[in-house]
């Protein structure tokens, strides 16, 4: 994989994860009680052998920038391994990053410095485990100018994603953005489902220069890959598809993009379940993170009635004390305080949050650092929770956001809504 560069798109502003993306980029928002949502994507990269990453940011990346200083600074320079953040630099336009394939034309000069035969482009913002170094070989095994991951779902749920139409030679031959209509085109990897494009590339490097330097020019461009590039690529190049193998080792090929709060939600609840649906456990497949030092976790009370610390099927990350209160189903990150006589089922407090004795909070996301007033309760009057100021989805997850709202927090347009 030494000739392979990989890069990262980590720009995106995250609209529809916020308010948890105000004060930081949607790859560094946390996830899974210890973990980035990068991190996935990054522990994909070393465990499949690449050592050789460009992570592109823009929008409020501070917080992204330290946690890959400090938590993926084990690469080697005298090896020719690197891990470089890169912020946009207006090399070659006056704009910030005006979309995906904008913000990877803008670094062109970075990429043709190091010479790659292949470069894979991947979105920073999903939960899944993937083998890169089979998906470059099936790209050189069919003489591809470039291959796109396409992972198997349902037809009625072809309306979400982007499907491709492809081939018995598994060239693709058509591509279609959410589909309305009621048949969409059969995979060739399994004719009862479609093929979904995953939002994961590889490119001939020469072929990925060219095809930019195009978008770049055409003033009708969004200059995104899954709207742009790839669909003007089909007549021009030769387009394979690669059917996902799922590292998770589970029967269902698990990958999630957790742009909005719902799909963010759903994804942690999958890692608590009895027979998580992710596994986090595999020591063949590990995910790694910056390591926060903190004491253990630790459960105090037990004595008859309802103060007992107690938490079942859930996550407890490092230096979380549940102090009396009862957790059922939830992600509790790293510093989390549960008082007396609390009772937290089915939510996920970010990192330091604090609830107050006597509360209850159900089917909730709690922000990083909010501290939760004594017999409080959440989740259970969705109109009481909105009065009060707090982001409800339609499905009912209610959202505590970190302080106030403070100037400059609202969404720049940029490399990636998300």
């Amino acid at each position: 994989m030494d000739t392979v560069l990989a890069i990262l798109l980590a720009g995106g502003a995250g609209e529809r994860l916020f308010p948890l993306t105000r004060d930081t980029a949607k790859p560094a928002v946390c996830f899974g009680g210890v973990y980035r949502i990068i991190d996935f994507t990054l522990s994909n990269c070393i465990n499949s052998d690449l050592r050789r990453i460009f992570i592109l940011t823009q929008y409020k990346s501070l917080d992204l920038i330290r946690h890959i200083r400090d938590g993926w600074n084990i690469f080697s320079p005298e090896m020719g391994e690197f891990i470089e953040t890169i912020p946009p630099m207006k090399r070659l336009r006056a704009d910030w990053y005006l979309g995906t394939a904008d913000a990877v034309f803008q670094n062109s000069q970075s990429i043709a410095l190091e010479q790659p035969a292949l470069t894979l482009v991947l979105a920073a913002d999903q939960i899944y485990k993937m083998n890169y170094r089979e998906m470059v070989e099936w790209h050189r095994q069919h003489r591809a100018d470039i291959t796109i991951a396409t992972i198997q779902v349902a037809p009625q749920e072809a309306d979400r994603f982007g499907i491709a139409e492809i081939d018995a030679d598994h060239r693709i031959v058509g591509f279609e953005e959410k589909p309305r209509h009621g048949n969409p085109a059969r995979s060739v990897f399994n004719p009862e489902m479609v093929s979904a494009s995953m939002g994961i590339y590889v490119f001939n490097t020469d072929v990925l220069l060219r095809m930019l330097e195009q978008d770049a020019q055409n003033e009708a461009s969004s200059h995104d890959f899954g709207k742009d590039v790839i669909p003007a690529a089909l007549d021009r190049a030769r387009v394979i598809a690669y059917d996902f193998r799922d590292m998770n080792d589970k029967q269902a090929r698990y990958w999630r993009d957790v742009g909005t709060i719902d799909s963010f939600y759903e994804a942690n609840m999958d890692l608590v379940a009895v027979t998580p649906e992710f596994n986090l456990y595999d020591h063949k497949w590990p995910i790694r993170t910056r390591v926060v030092q903190a004491p253990p976790a630790k459960f105090v009370f037990a004595q008859e009635g309802r103060r007992m610390g107690v938490a079942v099927d859930s996550i407890v990350s490092a230096g979380s004390i549940v102090s009396g209160g009862r957790v059922v189903r939830s992600v509790l990150s790293t510093g989390v305080r549960v008082n007396s006589y609390c009772e937290v089922e089915y939510s996920i407090l970010m990192p330091n949050v604090k609830i107050g004795r006597n509360s209850r909070i159900r089917r909730a996301i709690v922000d990083t650092g909010v501290e939760i007033p004594e017999s409080s309760v959440i989740g259970f009057d969705v109109e009481d929770d909105r009065a009060r100021g707090y982001t409800v989805t339609e499905s009912g997850i209610v959202v505590v956001p970190s302080a106030e709202l403070s100037v400059g927090n609202e969404m720049p347009a940029g490399m990636a809504a998300g």
